[in-house]
Formats: C-alpha cells, sequence, structure tokens
C-alpha cells in the first residue's frame, strides 16, 4: 500500500514539475544550417487569429513583445498544447489571474498545435472554462520560434507595459509566483 502510494506521489510530482517537449525535430538540416551562416533575416511581425476570429497582432522590436491591440496593459503569452497535461493543470491559474487582474492584464495563450480545428478548440476552451485570448493559427509557430525558441511548453511570457519581457516561465508555476511578479510590474 505504502509503495502505491509514493509512486502516486513521485509520478505526480514529475507531472507537476515538468513540462512538455515541443516535439520538434532536433536534427540540424543544410537549411538550418545555411540560416545560421547567412543570417536570413527574422520575421518580426505576427498575425494570430484567435479564436473569436479577432486578430492579434505581435510585433517583436529590439528586446520587446508589442501585443499592438492592447497597448498599457501587461501581457502575460502561454504557449500551450491541449495534450500538454501541465498546461490543462496551469489552465485553473490563469483564468484566476485574469479574473483578478482584469483591469491590468491581457492572457494570449497561443496553440502550439497543428491540424486543431477552431471547433474543436472552442470545445477546448469550453470544457476548461476559458475566460482569455485562445489563438489557433499557423503563425504562432514561427512566433514562438523567433520570440525566443519555445522549447518545452507550457512556457510563458510575463510582459511589462512596454513590452519587454519582465520574466520568463518554463513548466508549471505556482500562482503565487506569477502574482508577486505582477505585482511587482504594476508598481512600476
Amino acid at each position: 500500500m505504502q509503495f502505491k502510494t509514493i509512486a502516486f506521489l513521485s509520478i505526480l510530482s514529475i507531472l507537476f514539475f515538468a513540462g512538455c517537449d515541443s516535439k520538434e525535430n532536433k536534427e540540424e538540416t543544410s537549411d538550418s544550417k545555411i540560416e545560421k551562416v547567412e543570417k536570413i533575416e527574422k520575421k518580426t511581425e505576427f498575425q494570430l487569429k484567435a479564436t473569436d476570429n479577432s486578430i492579434i497582432n505581435i510585433k517583436l522590436e529590439n528586446d520587446k513583445i508589442i501585443v499592438k491591440e492592447h497597448p498599457g496593459k501587461i501581457i502575460l503569452i502561454n504557449f500551450f498544447a491541449t495534450w500538454c497535461p501541465p498546461c490543462k493543470v496551469e489552465i485553473p491559474n490563469l483564468i484566476k489571474l485574469q479574473e483578478d487582474y482584469k483591469n491590468d492584464l491581457v492572457i494570449v495563450s497561443v496553440l502550439l498545435e497543428e491540424m486543431k480545428t477552431n471547433d474543436e478548440i472552442l470545445a477546448f476552451i469550453k470544457e476548461f472554462n476559458i475566460n482569455y485570448i485562445v489563438t489557433n493559427s499557423t503563425d504562432g509557430f514561427e512566433f514562438a520560434k523567433e520570440s525566443g525558441g519555445v522549447k518545452s511548453i507550457p512556457t510563458m511570457y510575463l510582459l511589462n507595459k512596454e513590452g519587454t519581457i519582465f520574466q520568463k516561465y518554463v513548466g508549471l508555476v505556482p500562482n503565487e509566483m506569477m502574482e508577486i511578479d505582477i505585482k511587482k510590474v504594476l508598481q512600476k
């Protein structure tokens, strides 16, 4: 009986403290080698389509991530997938943050999953009672790559009101830690 309890707690803690691998092909192709040598100009503007059919325009500018639709707001960008257990576990925390800081904070979840229809994502939103923006756009993968190379999910960026990255979170993050960071950004 004790063995089962210890095994269960061990598995639960592994899930809690781990993120999901992005399942990205790790092999370096000849094209990627050429890109490194030639320093091809990176894409800096992205249009992410939200599930409500609105467009979220994002611009990478120097060390900033500008979300044009929400100037003067603190932005929490959340890279996730519907199949990722830690991503699902963090949803109630994100819902609470959006409720508690609705006047100052905007959460934008960027889906990193191919071949998901908008209807499937809307069903996911309804199932989890999500109250923040969720995007389902092919540009999401490119945005993840260009914004710092998201290696695992969940990964989140907390941006201050000017769009500077205040904090990067990888894996599950306690709600209290994010709240402390949001309050620090609000005080500045």
